[in-house]
């Protein structure tokens, strides 16, 4: 396996670039041969959106799978739209990570190049996830950011023990539920589905893994890397 071209995914950044940096140097993550494929929810959260985004373009294979902080955060580059449930949610701290200036043009171009879900040999990579009864594109783009049925669905049935395939992948790689709901801050792997939000966003940690071996690294505490949490993150997780 030495010298292979490895491709890793990441779970939600939101905005920890100290998290973001400390995960590739344990990774040891190649910015020139390895692919990255990004879980969505880049944004919102921490203080560093701007450094975070200014980071992954330095990667050459770099795939983002758009979440829905990052559809919020297009909505203000693009048309100025400020919803209070984004500034609620860490919109404000993205905000201020580009200090009152316009979100540059490439960083725009990043998050709009951004993909409802990536197909990887037998693998597929959702932001929240979707019915594995039907296919991909018979969801919404809502139901594909913003869906936590599947990680629950998956949760359940090896709980009781049932048949564990859902759908026809072998692996489904899911963000945005943070594993801190069910009380780790570990990945999760539930029948074919992998939990790869561990909580970067809010008092877990960012987490980085080679999607062949499974291998995973992870960054310190974000709280800890940052000084605490930030404020407008201490309610709901969206």
């Amino acid at each position: 396996m030495e010298g292979r071209v490895k491709t890793y995914v990441i779970g939600d950044i939101h905005g920890a670039y100290k998290a973001l940096k400390q995960c590739f140097e344990r990774a040891k993550f190649d910015y020139k041969k390895d692919r990255l494929i990004v879980l969505g929810d880049v944004c919102d959260g921490y203080p560093d959106v701007k450094q975070c985004i200014d980071e992954l373009l330095k990667v050459k294979h770099c795939d983002l799978v758009i979440g829905n902080h990052d559809l919020w955060v297009l909505d203000w580059a693009l048309r100025g739209y400020k919803p209070e449930i984004w500034i609620s949610q860490g919109g404000i701290q993205t905000m201020f990570s580009y200090s009152g200036c316009p979100m540059p043009q490439r960083h725009i171009d990043f998050l709009k190049g951004g993909q409802l879900w990536i197909e990887r040999d037998e693998q597929v990579f959702v932001h929240g996830g979707f019915n594995p009864d039907i296919s991909l594109a018979s969801h919404s783009a809502r139901e594909l950011v913003w869906d936590r049925t599947l990680l629950d669905r998956a949760w359940k049935r090896q709980i009781d023990g049932y048949e564990c395939q859902l759908g026809n992948y072998k692996d489904i790689f899911v963000g945005h539920t943070t594993t801190e709901l069910y009380n780790t801050l570990q990945p999760i792997h539930v029948c074919n589905v992998w939990d790869v939000d561990t909580g970067a966003g809010w008092s877990g940690k960012l987490t980085i893994m080679d999607v062949d071996t499974k291998e995973y690294w992870q960054a310190d505490l974000t709280q800890d890397l940052y000084n605490g949490t930030p404020n407008n993150l201490n309610g709901a997780h969206y």
